[in-house]
């Protein structure tokens, strides 16, 4: 089976990610094809995954476009809508692994006669997406032979929004354990980089961006036991750089200055969350998975996350790590400081958030699962 994954960006995020570990079986019979170049394809490079950067022209659609500025974009897809179909036509399956992709994918489906596979990454709720896109994105997913979500929360919110069930499997992403496995020196060694040596270290990674709430954590930090430290790893994208100014006036209003360190974007974050003691997830919206939330598990550190979206598939409260009421930092600092003087049941939590992370989460079993979906879609044509 050849399959022609399609995928929007050129810098890896989670969905990318995701994508590197899906292909990487299918790489000496498949092709990425990217709407962008950038790092991303540097990646897939280094895992030998045939690679094409399809157009260099930014496609304009963003999640909160409404129709007009839609049907505007058409003109502009038409030739890339085009290229891929002719190149579809040399494989067996289509498979868009973000939303932008399955606009051309499912175009190029039509025109190639080729079965599209959609990855569903994104909860397609109105906090994330405008109803034209919403609309534009269930429609088009309705056509696809096979549709596979990240959660359950995905997978819900989608035939809530009016997707097909019957079209709809659920894969969680996959992780290789072994590559959160980090030497106690390499661990000394970063303490130390950061200053925060004999610190209880709170971890965030991700972008900065408001709805991922790193303003809640600044917030929840200022009511926590002084030795209580956080990094933030991660930078701002499309166009919230405002954001990082207000982060940074927010720590400064709050005394913080000593407390709190923005690391901005890192690729090694297995080795930044083995130094922490504690890793955060505090968004305001429902997240569709949580792969920080997974990963921080992986390192066998406790993780307090968002009572919401596929958080609440990961994580059961008291028993692998914490559950937390989104937007509310008093409960968020109420936890943390719990973490901070209950040592004992804060090591236990990590030891069986690593445990259930490898059972449950695994790539290869992960990876299987999908296999699954795609020869049995083959076998149906």
């Amino acid at each position: 089976m050849k399959i022609f994954f399609l995928d929007q960006s050129g810098k890896p995020g989670g969905a990318e990610l995701c994508l590197i570990d899906i292909a990487k079986p299918y790489r000496d019979r498949c092709l990425v094809g990217l709407f962008a170049d950038g790092s991303f394809r540097d990646l897939l490079e280094q895992n030998q995954i045939p690679v094409q950067i399809l157009t260099n022209q930014e496609i304009q659609v963003r999640k909160e476009s409404n129709l007009t500025q839609g049907l505007a974009s058409l003109t502009q897809l038409a030739p890339l809508i085009t290229k891929v179909a002719t190149i579809a036509r040399e494989y067996d399956i289509i498979y868009a692994n973000t939303q932008k992709a399955l606009v051309i994918g499912a175009l190029a489906s039509f025109l190639s006669r080729r079965p599209l596979v959609y990855h569903l990454h994104d909860i397609l709720s109105p906090e994330h997406f405008s109803k034209t896109n919403r609309a534009i994105a269930v429609n088009l997913a309705n056509r696809a032979s096979l549709i596979i979500a990240n959660s359950q929360a995905s997978k819900a919110a989608f035939i809530e929004a009016g997707g097909k069930a019957n079209i709809v499997e659920v894969a969680y992403n996959g992780f290789d354990s072994n590559l959160y496995q980090i030497s106690a020196d390499k661990i000394t060694q970063i303490r130390q980089e950061l200053g925060f040596t004999d610190k209880f270290i709170i971890g965030h990674f991700s972008r900065l961006s408001p709805w991922k709430g790193q303003h809640i954590l600044i917030e929840a930090l200022a009511k926590t036991p002084e030795n209580t430290t956080v990094i933030l790893v991660g930078d701002a994208l499309f166009g919230e750089q405002d954001y990082i100014l207000k982060l940074h006036q927010q720590v400064a209003k709050l005394g913080l200055e000593n407390r709190v360190k923005f690391l901005g974007f890192r690729t090694d974050i297995p080795e930044l969350m083995s130094v922490c003691d504690l890793i955060a997830h505090t968004s305001t919206a429902a997240e569709p998975f949580g792969r920080v939330i997974v990963e921080g598990m992986l390192c066998g550190k406790p993780v307090i996350a968002a009572k919401a979206g596929g958080a609440t598939e990961i994580v059961e409260d008291g028993i692998n790590g914490f559950l937390v009421t989104p937007n509310q930092p008093q409960e968020l600092s109420e936890v943390i400081t719990q973490c901070v003087t209950e040592i004992d049941k804060t090591k236990m939590l990590a030891t069986n958030a690593r445990i259930s992370a490898i059972a449950r989460f695994d790539v290869e079993v992960i990876n299987r699962q999908i296999d699954e979906f795609l020869y049995r879609l083959a076998d149906k044509k």
